[in-house]
Parts: C-alpha cells; sequence; structure tokens
C-alpha cells in the first residue's frame, strides 16, 4: 500500500495539491485535518494517550481522535471513519468550528494545518486500536484545564487550542 497522503489546503480550506503525510509534516505546508471531542452525559471528555509509536506527539494526551481525510473524502464521512477505526466510536458528529495552527513538534516536524473540529456524545468507554491509542480517560473541563496549565507537556499542541473553545463555551 502507498504512503498515506494529506491534501494541502490554502488559508481558506481549497485544495491545492496532495502530498505524503510525512513530507507535508517535514516542510510544514498547510493541510486538512479534523480533530473530534467526544463528550458523556456528564460533561467529561474522552481523552486518548497517542500511541507512544506515533512518529511525532507520541505518549501525549490528545482530544478522542483526529486524522485527515483522504482524497475525495467528505471531511464528516471521514471524521466518522476514523473515530470508528481508532477508537471502536459511532455517534452522531456535529461540526463546531474550523481552525489553522502551525507549531513545531519533536522529531524537526512542523504540524501545519487547517482543522475542522467536530463533537458528538457517547456514554461508553471506547475499543482501542492500540496502533493508535495507548490508553484513555474521561475527565471534566474543569479538572482537565487546570492539569493543562500545570502540565501542558503532556498534552498536543493541536489539542490545547482547541480545547480553549471547549472550555470557554461550557463555562458560559
Amino acid at each position: 500500500m502507498s504512503e498515506e497522503k494529506v491534501i494541502l489546503v490554502d488559508k481558506n480550506d481549497n485544495q491545492v495539491g496532495l502530498m505524503p503525510k510525512l513530507e507535508a509534516h517535514e516542510k510544514g505546508l498547510l493541510h486538512r485535518a479534523f480533530s473530534i471531542f467526544v463528550f458523556n452525559s456528564r460533561y467529561e471528555l474522552l481523552l486518548q494517550k497517542r500511541a507512544s509509536s506515533k512518529y511525532h506527539s507520541g505518549g501525549l494526551w490528545t482530544n478522542t481522535c483526529c486524522s485527515h481525510p483522504r482524497e475525495g473524502e467528505d471531511t464528516l464521512d471521514a471524521a466518522n471513519r476514523r473515530l470508528d477505526e481508532e477508537m471502536g466510536i459511532k455517534t452522531s458528529l456535529r461540526k463546531v468550528y474550523d481552525f489553522i495552527y502551525k507549531a513545531e513538534l519533536d522529531n524537526q516536524l512542523t504540524e501545519h494545518e487547517f482543522d475542522h473540529v467536530f463533537y458528538g456524545v457517547c456514554d461508553r468507554d471506547p475499543i482501542l486500536n492500540k496502533d493508535e491509542a495507548e490508553d484513555f480517560k474521561w475527565v471534566d473541563m474543569e479538572t482537565l484545564n487546570n492539569d493543562i496549565i500545570k502540565n501542558g507537556n503532556n498534552y498536543t499542541v493541536w489539542f490545547k487550542i482547541a480545547f480553549e473553545y471547549f472550555y470557554n463555551y461550557l463555562k458560559k
């Protein structure tokens, strides 16, 4: 199987090309991605600990699921596919917002994404794909916010950015 490719986009999320995922991260080129936040009925967020074997950000805590759509694949369809593949969860997802970020990662890689953020609700524990996630936990937003402040290096860059939106929204 050929190497997974990401969809290169402009600042308006218009496709401008395709590139192997690792090369896009080496060059720091803007590409389409998505992040999923699954909450339970107690407003606890389901976090995953990325598998230590991942080529970047391994062993860090992050949102429920994140990935990249395939060429020609609707972003919501991709989000549903990956949530099932990574966490064994099927639930109704809703688009919340988009944001662009650029951050230096480990291994001389740069994450530069146009990130589509979705949320869903589920009250059962995930069935982890151990190639993607090595652990999970449900955390209430206040506890999580305090831990991000105290132990920010334990979390992925994109998660800390996207989390702020949900934390501020739920405080209203």
